[in-house]
């Protein structure tokens, strides 16, 4: 007992814990994202969404990155999803429960006290058994008080509890990280969602500015028709080119309307309280400083990745506590109270009572179990150092996807925007010599035609320029760690 007692407070002094002890994987050594740009700028072209952006390495990213788009109306949507949005409210309820969980697992470190009282009235069988107070028998009922105080402790010898312990804050950790992707997500979506709509208007103008043009060529070609300058079969090209631009039409409204009701869903508000204010692509600026941060930095920033690790470290320590269950498991109890006949006779002399023990349980045969369950910790710990791995890899591909869209999209608007200028310039050739009478008018509604389907193809370029700037903003990990309250580090 004295060898036992040794070793028993030897285990409690020095604080072993059975299993794996959490290692923070390394970071990826990699200074760059392969062909992706992490410095120098993009090409720039003129008009809105033109200027060049500069990729500036090392540069940090600020929490309300939405601003840098210079645009209250989005600043204040971002805020009031971010304040209402369901989906935010459910992630902090989550992780106010799960940091209720791991104060809860704490608390078994330390010794349960219960305290207990209990009355009873019972009537004795007096021509059976004996007298049970010990008294001369003359009424064979009787009362019963006891009051009590219970002390239950088990050691954590092995480390066991501590592991669980482990377990409760790596898995509030993951949900704190899960929360932040939350915002993450939500503050994306919404600035993405803004972009599309601004987008849409803009194709929405020059297709009805195109359509114009188409019908006023078929009147042009119906006229041509009568005149006998122009055959049946011209008459039914031009008016098919007119029924194919107005096709287009409805599914941008369509587009635009379900953006619209995206746009609400995200604010947290049901389709009847559409926000009032809107978007065109004028109203917004692109940011031209683009912060790029090297993988190893990345890790740190992703809320997907930190996420992934906690689960990992989850992991790691479940295998400690799959190890201390094999192993022997040790129990002490105590007691002390007060018996009577009488409530006042409770705590007086001779009512009292008292006890100890101490217990030490080792399973001895349980078909493997343990060592099964021991065996599915190891699994769960490589499938958790799996998923890390995978979530590192999917972050540095989203930042070197986006970086190659950002100058892909400079260099297609750039192109754009010269094919726009020679169809603008076109265009006002064939007016000039419209209104001198040397082409006719269908040659200029042709020009004219060429010119808004330029128009588009800009418009579409410049809405991958902000669409593709904030997905880099969310790639990188948003800032949160610059944001108050922000996940520690």
């Amino acid at each position: 007992m004295r060898l036992l007692r040794t070793l028993f407070l030897s285990a409690l002094v020095t604080g072993c814990a059975v299993g794996p002890n959490f290692k923070r994987p390394a970071p990826p050594p990699d200074q760059d994202y392969g062909r992706a740009p992490v410095s120098g700028e993009t090409q720039g072209s003129s008009g809105a969404g033109g200027p060049a952006q500069r990729f500036l390495a090392g540069r940090d990213i600020p929490a309300d990155w939405w601003r840098l788009f210079r645009s209250e109306p989005l600043n204040e949507l971002v805020t009031q999803a971010l304040k209402d949005n369901p989906d935010v409210a459910a992630a902090q309820a989550a992780l106010r429960q799960a940091n209720e969980l791991y104060a809860a697992q704490r608390a078994t470190l330390f010794p349960t006290l219960q305290g207990g009282f209990s009355a009873q009235r019972a009537k004795n069988a007096v021509g059976t058994i004996a007298n049970p107070t010990n008294l001369p028998q003359q009424n064979p009922y009787y009362n019963l008080f006891t009051a009590q105080l219970s002390l239950t402790y088990t050691p954590d010898v092995f480390g066991g509890t501590r592991r669980a312990i482990e377990i409760t804050q790596a898995q509030a950790d993951a949900t704190r990280f899960q929360l932040e992707a939350t915002y993450l997500t939500l503050s994306s979506n919404v600035v993405v969602t803004a972009v599309q709509e601004a987008a849409l208007r803009a194709q929405i103008a020059a297709t009805e500015r195109l359509l114009a043009v188409q019908q006023q060529l078929t009147r042009t070609v119906e006229g041509q028709k009568g005149y006998g300058t122009a055959s049946q079969l011209d008459l039914f090209a031009q008016q098919a080119a007119e029924a194919q631009t107005r096709a287009t039409l409805p599914p941008l409204d369509k587009q635009l309307a379900q953006t619209r009701d995206a746009l609400t869903a995200l604010l947290g508000r049901l389709p009847s309280q559409e926000p009032s204010a809107t978007f065109r692509l004028e109203d917004l600026t692109l940011p031209e400083d683009l912060p790029v941060s090297i993988p190893s930095h990345l890790i740190e920033q992703r809320p997907d990745v930190r996420q992934a690790e906690a689960n990992l470290h989850a992991a790691s320590a479940a295998v400690g506590v799959a190890i201390a269950d094999m192993l022997p498991q040790f129990s002490l109890t105590a007691q002390t109270g007060s018996t009577a006949l009488q409530i006042s006779q409770l705590f007086t002399s001779y009512t009292g009572f008292w006890g100890a023990g101490a217990s030490l349980t080792q399973t001895l045969f349980d078909a493997g179990a343990l060592l099964h369950r021991k065996r599915a910790g190891d699994a769960a710990l490589d499938e958790a150092g799996a998923q890390y791995r995978a979530a590192v890899i999917l972050a540095c591909q989203n930042v070197a996807d986006t970086l190659h869209a950002l100058k892909a999209d400079a260099e297609t608007l750039n192109a754009a925007v010269a094919a726009e200028q020679a169809a603008s310039g076109a265009f006002e050739i064939a007016r000039q010599q419209r209104t001198l009478g040397t082409i006719s008018t269908v040659a200029l509604l042709n020009a004219e035609q060429t010119y808004q389907q330029a128009v588009l193809t800009v418009v579409q370029a410049r809405a991958n320029r902000y669409a593709d700037t904030a997905a880099l903003f969310q790639a990188l990990g948003g800032g949160w760690w610059n944001r108050p309250g922000g996940a520690s580090r």
